[in-house]
């Protein structure tokens, strides 16, 4: 069974005209959830960080919270794709990203592009997979 999945903990993207874009924030099917791109908005403000290293940590947090929305957990994140809109940004971002996952046994595997990302002022955003918990199962 597919389940989409939804949760007020995590922003859920719009366009800039305010329309919704057709996608969940995430999908759970077989024990795994897949997750739309998650970007750096502030889900209690709607406020985007100016600066980088805040919105590659807001970008964990949301994806975690997609996450444990759909029963799974941080420590459960095999894969990650993750998009920079700037390469100068790589060095910062890794070690943020080092830095989030500290506390994991593994950390999930990644891969990293360069890419235009669609909304004004976003630098980061990040998508991933997860096993979902046993006792969710």
């Amino acid at each position: 069974m597919i389940n989409a999945i939804h949760t007020e903990n995590a922003p859920f993207a719009r366009f800039p005209d305010g329309t919704e874009p057709p996608l969940s924030q995430a999908v759970r099917v077989d024990g795994l959830v897949f997750t739309s791109g998650q970007g750096p908005l502030d889900p209690a403000t709607n406020a985007i960080p100016d600066d980088f290293a805040a919105q590659a940590r807001q970008v964990l947090h949301n994806l975690v919270a997609v996450f444990v929305a759909a029963g799974s957990r941080k420590d459960l994140i095999v894969k990650c794709t993750c998009y920079l809109g700037d390469r100068r940004d790589f060095a910062t971002f890794n070690r943020v990203y080092q830095e989030f996952f500290a506390d994991s046994p593994v950390l999930p595997a990644r891969t990293t592009v360069v890419a235009q990302l669609v909304r004004e002022g976003v630098r980061v955003e990040i998508d991933g997979v997860a096993a979902v918990d046993r006792s969710e199962r």
